[in-house]
């Protein structure tokens, strides 16, 4: 009996779905992607053996730039905004909706109180030209950079009901004094648990 042969056709894939999901997959991380924002202290880290993670939320992030300037960054743009009302309501500063806006979206800075209004109400196009020069701090217990950390401290425990990871960043060249000093305030906040902001070192050739 002779044998019946099947005709062959030619296999084809539909990749209608795969682009959509190519497409939804690629929307997703343009939409939930930080930029990268440069940081205004300028630091340079020193290098170290060991790496460990510093977690993205529920940060505080304090920088030591050049010439021992200190700058401040809390994670949240909630509270971002409940610090900054607190911080005005101490120093008798009122801010505008739009000034507290401002502020949400600032990740890091170095101002002063007194200079506080006329950097929120800098023109984007112009912040990275605006002088920053630091937050005034020292070891009285009633420094800008204290009053900052306690207020912000506070409204993350209001609005999350939990606590900041806290981060310093020093620059290489600066020297230990004007750290001890944030270690000091933390201290004196009876805050001793933190991490120091370093770049990993190469391994040594052997």
């Amino acid at each position: 009996m002779p044998r019946v042969k099947v005709a062959r056709k030619s296999t084809a894939i539909d990749m209608t779905a795969m682009c959509d999901v190519a497409f939804l997959l690629l929307t997703f991380f343009i939409l939930t992607a930080k930029p990268k924002v440069e940081d205004p202290s300028k630091a340079e880290v020193p290098a170290s053996s060991k790496e460990v993670t510093i977690p993205d939320d529920n940060v505080m992030t304090i920088s030591i730039g050049k010439g021992n300037k200190i700058f401040f960054g809390i994670s949240g743009n909630d509270v971002r905004i409940e610090t900054l009302k607190a911080m005005g309501e101490k120093y008798n500063l009122t801010f505008t909706p739009a000034e507290q806006n401002k502020f949400a979206n600032t990740e890091i800075f170095g101002v002063p109180m007194a200079q506080i209004k006329q950097f929120l109400n800098t023109p984007s196009d112009q912040m990275k030209t605006f002088e920053q020069r630091g937050i005034p701090a020292d070891t009285t217990g009633n420094s800008e950079l204290a009053n900052w950390i306690i207020n912000a401290r506070k409204a993350d425990r209001g609005l999350h009901g939990k606590d900041f990871s806290i981060a310093i960043k020093g620059d290489r060249l600066e020297e230990y004094p004007a750290v001890a000093t944030v270690i000091n305030i933390l201290g004196n906040q009876k805050l001793f648990k933190f991490d120091l902001i370093t770049t990993l070192r190469a391994a040594p050739k052997k």
